[in-house]
């Protein structure tokens, strides 16, 4: 599990009436998100509060009518670039932390995340040491 204080643990739930009845966990910490997947073979996939650059929260008429959302975190991280966090509860308070949190994060590692402005469609992340 993610090292770091954890602020929630949200599970991946059906759309219809919002039963947790799926095989998937989302930890949120001040310093990770945590995947845990599986039943038979079990998949925990961390990517860095840091390297999330962006976040989004999307919301279907069915997962409106049993308050839930999906979070899209769009990161810098190799193996998810698009880290969803489907169909949980609390999603808007999860969105919200992760927003803040991922900004406090990026300037306690001291790491700033450069800008595509059509120079050839390069984007990199750059971490600054002293």
């Amino acid at each position: 599990m993610a090292k770091g204080t954890e602020m929630f643990k949200e599970r991946k739930r059906w759309v219809f009436f919002g039963i947790p009845w799926t095989f998937t966990v989302y930890h949120i910490s001040d310093e990770f998100v945590t995947i845990d997947k599986g039943f038979f073979t079990k998949t925990e996939d961390d990517c860095y509060m840091y390297k999330i650059k962006d976040v989004k929260l999307e919301s279907t008429l069915g997962e409106r009518m049993f308050k839930l959302g999906t979070v899209i975190c769009y990161t810098g991280d190799t193996t998810h670039p698009e880290l969803r966090l489907s169909h949980i509860k609390h999603a808007k308070q999860v969105k919200d932390y992760i927003l803040t949190q991922s900004e406090s994060e990026r300037l306690k590692h001291r790491t700033i995340n450069t800008m595509d402005i059509g120079d050839g469609g390069i984007q990199m992340d750059v971490e600054l040491d002293n």
